[in-house]
């Protein structure tokens, strides 16, 4: 561990003694580049802990130390090939890469890490102890069920809830009263709230079967299953556009986030994301089926609003070994 200035920081590509100049680099080539020194924050952030900032997070809380050593201070830096970096009691190495998380969420958490109050969190669900820089990908309310994405990538997690990037998100709801196809039509078009117009969705009624999520008994009479595709991220937005055309939300899950689908996973555990499923993610997502069914689909331009936005291919699943210490 060393507090040298950046202009101290050298890049190596092979070890003292290595071939000459004219040999032959190529196997070398996968082999990754790094500085022998580097900020603490910034190894963490490149190992795949957390993000930049939610390392210095991680340090000024006191759980990372360097070769036993806890270091709190920012400016902190370690050399990569002989420094011993732990956070938690756990080893972290450079080449660990990022870690990318789907949970189904329950209902009755809240999506933080932590809670004042102690009241149950989303944090309780997932590795904490694995992967100490997680944290989820945008949020779901309390009594909000379904995929909530989590990763100790920041740059991704920007991207994905960034306004520009319009991502689908897919839910279900169970609505109060009886509600037709014709009554979503101000919802297709573009509806107004109190923070301004929404830009058009993609909703239909759904059947029960297709609804189990929301109505695991059944829809009952006096109620409606609907389905709403929009590429925002407003607080509470479904349930207020629902509300808008006086059925209010009664139970709401998420079952699509990104064009990635809820699955292989109970509801209170978690699953590594596939490589694929992590390609799609960073190619900034794709479209749901209903997207091109033209289900009232708007053309992919509006003017409406954007304020108030918060916020190895084909293998199978990655199983959680610790699914049943995660189950809500």
């Amino acid at each position: 561990m060393t507090r040298t200035s950046e202009a101290g920081e050298t890049r190596t590509s092979h070890a003292a003694g290595a071939a000459a100049p004219n040999a032959d680099t190529h196997k070398s080539v996968s082999q990754p580049v790094y500085p022998h020194t580097m900020r603490l924050q910034r190894f963490l952030a490149r190992a795949g802990v957390a993000s930049r900032r939610g390392s210095e997070d991680l340090m000024t809380a006191g759980r990372v130390t360097v070769n036993g050593q806890v270091a709190t201070e920012l400016g902190t830096k370690v050399d990569v090939d002989r420094d011993h970096i732990e956070v938690d009691g756990m080893p972290v190495k450079l080449n660990q890469g990022a870690v990318y998380l789907m949970l189904y969420k329950p209902t009755g958490y809240l999506t933080t890490m932590s809670d004042p109050q102690e009241r149950p969190c989303v944090a309780d669900l997932v590795p904490r102890d694995r992967f100490p820089g997680l944290f989820p990908v945008g949020r779901l309310d309390r009594d909000t069920t379904g995929l909530l994405l989590f990763t100790t990538d920041g740059d991704l997690s920007q991207d994905l809830l960034h306004p520009s990037k319009h991502v689908y998100k897919t839910y279900q709801a169970l609505v109060d009263g009886h509600l037709t196809d014709r009554d979503l039509e101000p919802l297709r078009r573009g509806i107004e709230l109190d923070d301004g117009l929404c830009q058009p969705a993609i909703c239909r009624v759904i059947t029960a079967r297709e609804a189990e999520a929301v109505a695991p008994q059944g829809v009952k009479p006096g109620t409606t299953a609907v389905e709403v595709i929009i590429r925002e991220g407003r607080k509470n937005q479904v349930k207020r556009m629902l509300s808008k055309i006086h059925h209010p939300v009664i139970r709401l899950h998420r079952c699509n986030f990104a064009g990635l689908e809820l699955k292989d996973v109970a509801k209170g555990s978690w699953r590594e994301l596939t490589d694929r499923e992590v390609q799609i993610l960073k190619a900034g997502g794709i479209p749901p089926k209903q997207a091109g069914a033209k289900r009232g689909a708007a053309p992919a331009t509006n003017t409406a609003s954007r304020t108030r936005h918060h916020g190895s291919h084909g293998s199978a699943p990655k199983r959680n070994t610790y699914r049943e210490r995660y189950t809500g």
